[in-house]
């Protein structure tokens, strides 16, 4: 029996993986969420979306919360697996702008489920991006490439920035030109 729990299980992590992927494609394509177009998307019936995510508004923060997890999670990897400045400057680029570019659809899907949720979801998300922001500006420091005492929510700040990117423009290139200036004014002695 438990070998059919754990495959029920494993099976109910797919889908539910498969669902969010189709509702965030969909928020940031229309800023839209049709149930009967994630199922198809997502190749589940609808019924399966209903189980998972009852309302709307329950599928919008869970899209936001697994979004913004992933982006939280990269930041132990990427300081595994290169130095602390290439770490800051990839999470940027690959995984901080990718990810306030494509959430503009989602900024008032979320806004609307969060009217209706006692929790404050924007306001936890951005403090755990703040903590990542320190987690990556201590490595620095360590490493001595940026200057101590940095407050991290004003690094954040100088990267929101990034909501401003337009996806179809030369997105990479402005990123970068962000991060060198505030990379610049991080540095030790300045």
């Amino acid at each position: 029996m438990t070998g059919a729990v754990n495959l029920r299980r494993a099976d109910t992590r797919r889908n539910n993986e498969r669902i969010l992927a189709a509702a965030a494609a969909s928020l940031a394509d229309t800023g839209e969420l049709s149930f009967n177009a994630i199922a198809k998307t997502a190749g589940v019936g609808v019924g399966t979306v209903y189980r998972h995510f009852p309302t709307q508004g329950a599928l919008v923060l869970a899209v936001y919360r697994h979004e913004v997890q992933q982006i939280l999670d990269a930041v132990p990897i990427l300081l595994q697996e290169k130095s602390p400045p290439e770490a800051f400057r990839t999470w940027t680029t690959d995984h901080l702008a990718r990810y306030m570019m494509t959430k503009r659809g989602l900024a008032d899907a979320l806004r609307a489920a969060t009217n209706a949720d006692d929790e404050d979801v924007p306001g936890k998300a951005y403090e755990a991006m703040v903590g990542a922001v320190r987690t990556l500006l201590e490595a620095n420091v360590e490493a001595g490439t940026v200057r101590p005492g940095l407050d991290p929510e004003t690094v954040a700040r100088g990267l929101g920035g990034l909501l401003f990117l337009d996806p179809r423009g030369d997105w990479r290139r402005q990123t970068e030109a962000l991060v060198d200036l505030l990379w610049r004014g991080m540095r030790p002695g300045d």
